[in-house]
């Protein structure tokens, strides 16, 4: 018998996960897809195959559901989650975990206070170039330098939405909305950082309350030292890079690509057909296949027993970095 999960929230960011739990069939069964919104209802039933639901209560009190995928707005999180956790369901959350660290910490106390599984949806983590970093990061030798660039496009007709770029429903501008996702794999590859020196504006290219600009020098705990460049300034949006220098060699992670260069043997070079990541006008632009990864990894630590990949505590690292990319100014 299939796992059963639920569906909170049917907004812009559902597509990737229905197709990827379409692809995931065998594995999982949708018990309710709930909204709501009647509209956002009747547009999700006539694009997939799952049961609708109008009732929040119904989802969290049917015993048979075993956990909650949870893609609403940042600050509905800690109170939908905390929810889940007293209805004991485990938790795939979309990014940002919530508006601030304060409130996504209580939000992973909730979660391991019941001992269930919260996973975050950070799929970049998942895209086979950077798996393919992962598996030859040691091969570069002691990293010296490390940076990330996140050169997105957002036009003004984005922000001008209801809530988007404010504080109060996103948390934050382009670090918490958009560069949370190259920022976190950055630091999967390079560890904490030790000192942050930044600078972080509105340009006059957005009318909006947070961020669209921030660049920083950073220096890890490792001894690295690297630079942070994200915005949503760059039209027509480029892909993210990230370059990883070790005395050993050179990475560069760019968008589905991956370049290498060896001090002493090949070079190696890896790339997928895949479209962009989702920078440029359309924010979801991007294959499900980094969905997939995640809600496949999630439902494996679930019948294993083990944390998913990128579990609470992983979220909150790449909160706390952009908490200090913020107030370092």
């Amino acid at each position: 018998m299939a796992f059963r999960l639920g569906i909170v929230g049917l907004g812009m960011a559902v597509a990737p996960h229905a197709k990827s739990l379409v692809d995931l069939r065998d594995r999982v069964e949708v018990a309710h897809a709930f909204s709501p919104s009647p509209a956002r209802r009747a547009k999700f039933g006539a694009q997939f195959p799952f049961p609708l639901c109008d009732k929040l209560e119904t989802l969290l009190g049917d015993r048979s559901v075993g956990a909650v995928l949870l893609l609403t707005p940042p600050n509905t999180h800690l109170e939908l989650v905390e929810r889940c956790a007293a209805a004991g369901k485990h938790v795939l959350l979309e990014k940002p975990l919530e508006i601030s660290t304060q409130r996504a910490e209580r939000l992973v106390d909730a979660m391991s206070a019941k001992g269930l599984k919260l996973g975050i949806v950070l799929q970049h983590r998942f895209r086979p170039a950077a798996e393919k970093l992962r598996e030859n990061l040691d091969d570069l030798g002691k990293i010296v330098s490390a940076s990330a660039m996140i050169p997105n496009w957002r036009p003004q007709g984005y922000y001008d939405q209801p809530g988007r770029g404010t504080h109060a429903r996103d948390g934050g501008g382009v670090l918490l909305t958009q560069g949370i996702h190259t920022l976190d794999l950055f630091l999967s590859f390079t560890g904490e950082a030790a000192e942050v020196k930044s600078f972080t504006t509105t340009t006059p290219v957005h009318r909006m309350e947070t961020e669209d600009l921030a660049c920083a020098a950073v220096k890890f705990k490792s001894g690295a030292l690297g630079v942070v460049h994200a915005t949503t300034t760059a039209y027509p949006g480029f892909p993210e890079r990230i370059e990883l220098i070790g005395t050993e060699g050179t990475a560069l992670l760019e968008g589905a690509s991956l370049r290498i260069e060896f001090v002493k043997k090949p070079s190696f070079r890896f790339s997928t057909e895949a479209g962009g990541g989702g920078t440029g006008a359309d924010p979801m632009a991007f294959p499900h296949d980094w969905h997939r990864g995640v809600l496949s990894d999630f439902l494996d630590a679930i019948e294993k027993n083990r944390e998913p990949r990128v579990n609470g505590a992983e979220g909150l690292k790449v909160h706390r970095f952009i908490d200090r990319l913020l107030q370092s100014r």
